[in-house]
């Protein structure tokens, strides 16, 4: 299908799980991107694995996690082997048990990704535009115009923003003068999807001073991943087979890989990357376009999901005319902390891993397995481990767009809302505070017993100011719900009002239910635009 010229209100230039997630929540908002790919067409393989419970939580408001669920599986946890035998065995299906309808590593491939995205597009229809590719942009005041090519046919879009999810190569990066600061892993790694003679539902990682062979359980039967390093001598050299390395990777694992049938072996460098900006003008990066890294914790593909979930609500809120514009400034503000942070901690695990200096062959032998094991007794470091890897523990504390007047210190706006089950008295149902900040917009929760008046003042405030803009619940006082009132920290007799951001984010955490606090909040602090000015 060949592009013409047009006009759109977003062009998103790559169609991986960054850029289509991007495109579905945009959806979400009434506003219909314009996607193009060069690729030719969905693709089968993919080195992302793992999808972690903050991406299966956005999946969950999206309305798709069921068939997620059908079409993946839970990882049972990590083995650890030196050779042929086990030093230390850590089981994760519950260790996020409460925190989380989804307490797991989720085994869930980006092509699967892809495709349960491509059918939410689908749905709504909204096209990929495949085998198009962006070949110029020029950024004026209030639009950018794109170059494409199709089958060799030039086309000129013009787009107000414009959202590089084109991966580590993106042009929209360097169409943009955004530098790509980082480096490329000396090593060279290969890749095989296998069937092999057993089910495993464990990780198993094997880590020895000749290099390393991981094996990740994928959601076929008896289907693996293997992914490991290659000596030296493999470098440089062409048309490398799954039979060439097998002898090396056999040495590693001390014992016979049994392979029925390889549906795909590649090999490939790593990089760790980051862009020096993730915006310039009206042209804004996202997912490996924005920054690239090791796959140690399986946080690359999740990290640009959110990167998406973060922006999208933002920029549909400004195109909506909803939202004041300089609420996008804290994309970059919000994403690129966590990125940061991420890139430095996946390349301190990489590279002692890789290591062969004595020390590092010395820890990965001995220490590394006690030392786990000694931690994993404890609940807490557990806790703190989960926190880390399902991505549930990052949160925007410091942002502008979130304000916190409240005594208590143990939630915070700029956290994650926690997901509390609940009892809601109104409907009479079992639910939780995920389903209640499920739609589009912002949810305001008031927690805590208030009198009929105040309750439709503030109904008739946010139909007056916000309409859909604002979902409003109410929460009061129960035996059944006490727990939530504990976990916000909230006295007896008093109350808490909560403002969650579109991403599921506290943005605002009062301690009364003042509207004019409030109002300030909503229309000072996130810049969100009244129906009507008091």
């Amino acid at each position: 299908m060949n592009i013409s010229n047009q006009h759109t209100k977003v062009l998103i230039v790559g169609a991986g799980p960054s850029g289509l997630m991007m495109a579905a929540q945009l959806l979400r908002y009434g506003i219909e991107p314009v996607i193009i790919d060069s690729k030719l067409g969905p693709t089968d393989h993919s080195q992302a694995l793992a999808v972690q419970a903050r991406s299966m939580e956005i999946y969950r408001q999206m309305g798709l996690v069921d068939q997620v669920l059908k079409e993946g599986k839970p990882n049972a946890g990590l083995q650890f082997f030196y050779g042929d035998k086990l030093t230390g065995k850590f089981p994760l299906s519950d260790t996020g048990q409460g925190e989380t309808p989804y307490p797991y590593i989720f085994i869930y491939p980006q092509n699967k990704n892809e495709r349960v995205l491509l059918g939410d597009l689908t749905k709504n229809t909204t096209p990929v535009y495949w085998n198009t590719s962006l070949t110029q942009l020029v950024q004026k005041s209030k639009t950018v115009e794109a170059t494409v090519t199709t089958n060799g046919i030039e086309a000129t879009i013009t787009a107000d923003w414009v959202i590089g999810a084109d991966g580590a190569h993106s042009t929209v990066r360097k169409q943009s003068g955004i530098h790509f600061s980082g480096d490329t892993y000396a090593h060279l790694f290969y890749l095989a999807d296998i069937i092999s003679n057993h089910d495993d539902d464990y990780i198993k990682l094997h880590l020895t001073n000749k290099g390393f062979a991981g094996f990740f359980p994928t959601p076929d039967k008896n289907g693996f991943r293997v992914i490991g390093s290659l000596p030296p001598e493999f470098e440089g050299k062409e048309d490398i087979k799954l039979e060439d390395i097998l002898p090396y990777a056999e040495e590693i694992t001390q014992g016979p890989i049994v392979v029925n049938k390889c549906n795909w072996f590649t090999t490939y460098k790593l990089h760790h990357r980051m862009a020096d900006k993730f915006r310039s003008g009206r042209c804004f990066l996202i997912g490996d376009a924005a920054h690239i890294h090791s796959p140690v914790g399986g946080q690359g593909m999740n990290t640009g999901l959110q990167d998406a979930y973060n922006l999208a609500w933002k920029l549909a809120g400004v195109i909506n005319n909803k939202i004041h514009e300089g609420i996008l400034n804290s994309y970059a503000a919000e994403r690129m902390p966590v990125a940061k942070q991420l890139l430095e901690t996946t390349d301190k695990a990489f590279n002692i891993i890789m290591s062969q200096a004595w020390w590092a062959r010395f820890f990965k032998r001995f220490a590394l397995p006690k030392i786990l094991s000694m931690m994993w007794g404890n609940a807490g470091v557990k806790q703190n481990f989960f926190q880390r890897v399902s991505q549930l523990g990052i949160n925007y504390r410091h942002s502008h767009i979130n304000l916190h007047l409240s005594h208590a210190h143990k939630i915070k706006a700029g956290d994650r809302l926690p997901y509390l089950k609940l009892y809601d008295e109104k409907k009479q149902i079992e639910t939780d505070l995920h389903a209640w900040c499920s739609k589009p917009g912002f949810t305001m929760i008031i927690f805590g017993r208030l009198a009929e008046l105040e309750l439709l003042a503030f109904a008739r405030w946010i139909t007056h100011f916000y309409g859909s803009g604002l979902n409003f619940f109410y929460l009061p006082p129960s035996d059944r719900n006490q727990h939530i009132f504990e976990a916000f920290e909230i006295r007896q007799d008093h109350v808490k009002t909560l403002v969650v951001r579109p991403d599921n984010y506290i943005g605002f955490m009062s301690d009364t239910t003042d509207i004019d606090i409030i109002n300030n909040y909503m229309q000072s602090t996130t810049g969100l635009i009244s129906l009507k000015k008091s």
